[in-house]
């Protein structure tokens, strides 16, 4: 059973260490952003709002959230609140206050830079905020080299103290291990209050929420810290570096819960698959293939070595063979595609159709049982069924002002080395001779040759 839970995630930070002109909580990472893996699994618990503290970047960061959110959970509403001046993590709770004004309950509290927390801790986290009744619950995790990290301070019976930012900390405290997670659940009611009364007599001169903890411990609350056993989960992303070994993680997970799902990976050490792709069972994936964006894989398709798929959909039976490019395009059932083939801006290729090596199709559909095998480019244009597309053809798409079509019907026959100059039609049946250029419509059922091509018979 859920527990009804306001979030709060924290983005208003610069990240100094990316050193970088972009916030770094809209680093990409794995198939999204940061803030856009910390916002799905908020998503996946299903709460009442989420609220999102933005500070440098802030409009970036709120439009980037918002179409996020949007994809993500529509249904829920959420609110982006502007910490002007960056004053702490307190401080950044505190600018939410307005507009949690009216709301009760529990508050889960993420960082914007963590992007690797499961929704499955946040629900046991929360499991547990709740069984114990504790005003807070902070979530910890042991680190063998905490550099960076507030330290939990424990009583002599284990329970929770304190949390020592590691400027304020003295040697022996530094030498504490579990750290400070940076996710914290709270009960609202009194929460501001505590917020407020928070100093910043410390080494950075900020407001921290871990004093909240402290706060509410001395008014006699209970505070209760989990120990969670997964460090690299919990860590947050801080430098380049920290970004790539997440996106490495989140990759290997990906491709672990398909091979779970009856997906065969031959080699999943070189697979480069982003979190939202979606493979059918039984389908095969060839060493050093990418799967990025929203590419959708129906079941027993092959996906050979090299291969790219972006934002690509597959239907069943699909073969992508080596070194081949598919962009923000749809492959039906049965359709095989390369080697070395160039796919994108909507290329659509039809059940049984057949896209062969070096062959580039840009926004152009070939019809069922089409096959164009050989160094041909396809631009801006219809193939009907059963057509073949000899080599080297070419679609003149392009006057030098604008986009022209070419339209060639079901059954035809193009030559090697034809050039199609658009806007034309070619009819059914229609055959073209190696090497026309053709300048005007091709009646159905004829044979065209020259240059440019004129009709040389009428075809029986």
């Amino acid at each position: 059973m859920s527990i009804p839970v306001t979030v709060v995630i924290l983005a208003a930070g610069e990240g100094t260490r990316m050193k970088s002109r972009l916030p770094k909580v809209l680093h990409p990472v794995a198939g999204d952003t940061l803030l856009g893996h910390v916002a799905r699994s908020a998503a996946a618990l299903d709460p009442k709002q989420v609220v999102v503290v933005v500070g440098h970047g802030a409009e970036a960061v709120h439009e980037a959230f918002a179409a996020r959110w949007k994809a993500l959970a529509p249904h829920i509403p959420f609110s982006v609140v502007v910490q002007s001046e960056r004053r702490g993590t307190a401080h950044a709770l505190r600018v939410t206050e307005e507009v949690l004004a009216a709301v009760t309950g529990t508050l889960l509290v993420l960082s914007g830079d963590v992007p690797l927390l499961r929704p499955a801790t946040l629900r046991h986290l929360l499991a547990v905020h709740a069984a114990t009744g504790a005003a807070a619950t902070v979530l910890s995790t042991h680190l063998a080299t905490p550099t960076g990290y507030g330290r939990i301070r424990r009583t002599s019976d284990g329970g929770f103290d304190r949390i020592i930012e590691e400027r304020d900390a003295t040697p022996a405290e530094k030498a504490i291990t579990e750290i400070n997670a940076g996710v914290y659940t709270f009960q609202l009611d009194g929460l501001f209050d505590v917020l407020a009364r928070i100093s910043n007599d410390n080494a950075q001169g900020e407001y921290y929420l871990p004093d909240a903890l402290r706060l509410l411990r001395q008014d006699g609350r209970r505070v209760e810290v989990l120990l969670h056993p997964e460090a690299e989960e919990v860590c947050g992303v801080n430098t380049r570096a920290e970004l790539a070994a997440a996106g490495a993680i989140l990759r290997r997970r990906k491709v672990a819960e398909l091979m779970a799902a009856g997906v065969t990976f031959l080699d999943p050490a070189t697979a480069y698959v982003e979190v939202e792709v979606e493979i059918g069972m039984d389908t095969v994936v060839y060493p050093n293939v990418h799967l990025e964006g929203q590419t959708v894989i129906g079941e027993d398709c092959r996906i050979h070595t090299g291969a790219r798929l972006v934002n690509a959909c597959l239907g069943n039976s699909v073969t992508v063979r080596d070194y081949s490019l598919v962009f923000d395009s749809r492959l039906d059932d049965r359709a095989t595609v390369g080697p070395f083939a160039h796919l994108r801006l909507n290329a659509h290729v039809q059940e049984g159709a057949v896209v062969g090596n070096f062959v580039e199709v840009k926004q152009s559909s070939l019809g069922p049982g089409t096959k164009a095998m050989h160094l041909s480019y396809l631009g801006d244009a219809t193939l009907g069924a059963g057509v073949n597309v000899g080599a080297g053809t070419i679609t003149c798409n392009y006057d030098g002002r604008q986009k022209h079509r070419t339209i060639v019907e079901d059954g035809v026959k193009i030559g090697s080395d034809t050039m199609l100059v658009a806007p034309v039609r070619v009819g059914a049946g229609a055959v073209t001779g190696a090497g026309a250029v053709v300048t005007e419509d091709v009646p159905p059922a004829t044979l065209v040759v020259g240059v440019p091509a004129k009709v040389k018979k009428v075809l029986s």
